[in-house]
């Protein structure tokens, strides 16, 4: 027991280490490509040096940090290039896990989607009159709700796990996007609408391609 308790306290400690560093990392805080070292990384987030290298280890594995031999870590770089890589793998999980849920979903995946639009639409309205980070990540987190809902019902669970890894890679993009009012909201409102109204009448070539047609205008919003 007692070794148990140490293992849930240490798995505690770096899931809250890791969700600030996600965070800093979403809003630039943590530039692209910066060096992350260990002792600096302790004094600004806490942690010890173990907690804070299996957080750094996560990150690396969801993305957001590359480890390289020898030199440490270091942030993920943030170029054209790897916005346009990490959308076409977006594209690419998404459409297959999107056409397996079609197939496979039942009604009760349809209310679940229904919900998530509507929890992203309330979102939606709210971050327009309130930039505030608190208010960015709410917005954020309930977008990744809804494009995550019609691939639910594809059954795959690692194939939803890589699907919500590169929506996660993709949110500094997005939010840097939405700081610099680079999104067009009543566009977004009318795709978002098409994209559930062919989820719901079981229409997978027109749902694929209202799902591209979203994910898409990320490279030049």
């Amino acid at each position: 027991m007692i070794f148990g308790a140490k293992q849930d306290e240490d798995e505690t400690v770096v899931a809250m280490l890791a969700s600030v560093l996600r965070r800093d990392i979403s809003f630039g805080l943590l530039r692209p490509d910066e060096k992350l070292k260990l002792n600096a990384l302790r004094q600004r987030y806490g942690g010890s040096n173990h907690s804070m290298r299996e957080t750094l280890r996560l990150l690396s594995a969801e993305g957001l940090v590359a480890a390289t031999a020898q030199r440490g870590f270091r942030v993920t770089s943030a170029t054209e290039d790897d916005l346009r890589d990490i959308l076409f793998m977006r594209i690419q999980v998404e459409q297959m896990a999107l056409e397996m849920a079609l197939r496979l979903g039942d009604v009760a995946w349809e209310g679940r989607v229904l919900a998530a639009h509507h929890a992203m639409r309330h979102c939606e309205a709210g971050v327009q009159q309130d930039l505030s980070d608190l208010a960015a990540l709410e917005w954020d987190n309930a977008c990744r709700g809804f494009f995550y809902s019609p691939c639910e019902a594809s059954g795959s669970p690692r194939l939803l796990d890589t699907q919500q890894k590169f929506y996660d890679q993709s949110r500094r993009f997005r939010l840097a996007q939405l700081r610099e009012g680079r999104l067009n909201f009543q566009e977004r409102k009318s795709q978002h609408q098409a994209l559930l109204a062919a989820v719901l009448a079981r229409e997978p070539s027109d749902a694929l391609l209202r799902l591209e047609a979203l994910i898409t205008p990320e490279l030049t919003a």
